[in-house]
């Protein structure tokens, strides 16, 4: 998701309805990982309100004193959800915890891996992140998608030119996503583009030499 969202939406995400019905489950099991905040008791709160009454929702905390049986958590849930913050500092805490493993093994085992913003750039191998203050380049993400990704694209009038300036620098290509829009993948192939309202766009973004190319991809606009 490039933006958006339970935090964004607190009158219902119809991003975050999308998801819950990938599962296939009337309450599938949600597991939150705000790590990208600090865990922040605000954030997590949200969560807990978006979806306490439509799905069995618990969370991850890591800062404290983490829970042992952290593996056991994640693979057991139906859908786990990254919540948006900065990337870099989750991405260590992550490796830190040896969560990087987990979830690439929770989606080897078909478990739904969702998120916003830091939760749609750490999928992918590099992207776009303000976690460092200045918009810059991130580029140790987990990889499980290939190429780069850029949240925010309409949201944050510097988010564009920077992706842009990156991928005329050598950066791989990738996928830009709008506020209120999302890329569902299966596996690592892009399924659909879907969106929460009619202007929010998802985009193929690489070059050509010195030439950006922005493809502008097919997006369905859910009820």
């Amino acid at each position: 998701m490039g933006g958006g969202s339970f935090s964004a939406e607190p009158e219902g995400s119809r991003l975050d309805a999308y998801v819950l019905a990938l599962s296939g489950q009337p309450r599938p099991k949600i597991c939150f990982l705000p790590t990208a905040s600090g865990d922040a008791a605000v954030y997590i709160t949200k969560f807990y309100e978006a979806f306490g009454e439509r799905a069995q929702a618990a969370h991850l905390g890591l800062f404290g004193r983490p829970r042992t049986d952290m593996a056991a958590v994640l693979t057991g849930q139906d859908i786990i959800y990254v919540g948006g913050g900065n990337t870099a500092n989750m991405l260590a805490v992550w490796r830190v915890h040896g969560i990087d493993q987990i979830l690439r093994e929770a989606w080897e085992r078909g478990v739904i891996l969702t998120g916003v913003s830091a939760g749609m750039i750490c999928w992918f191998e590099v992207g776009v992140t303000d976690s460092f203050g200045p918009l810059a380049a991130l580029r140790d993400g987990l990889g499980f998608l290939p190429g780069s990704a850029c949240p925010h694209y309409d949201g944050e009038k510097d988010r564009r030119p920077t992706y842009q300036q990156l991928v005329r620098a050598g950066f791989p290509a990738g996928y830009a996503a709008d506020d209120g829009a999302a890329l569902h993948f299966v596996d690592t192939r892009l399924e659909v583009c879907v969106a929460s309202r009619p202007t929010a766009g998802v985009y193929r973004v690489g070059a050509d030499g010195e030439t950006i190319t922005e493809t502008v991809l097919p997006v369905r606009l859910l009820p």
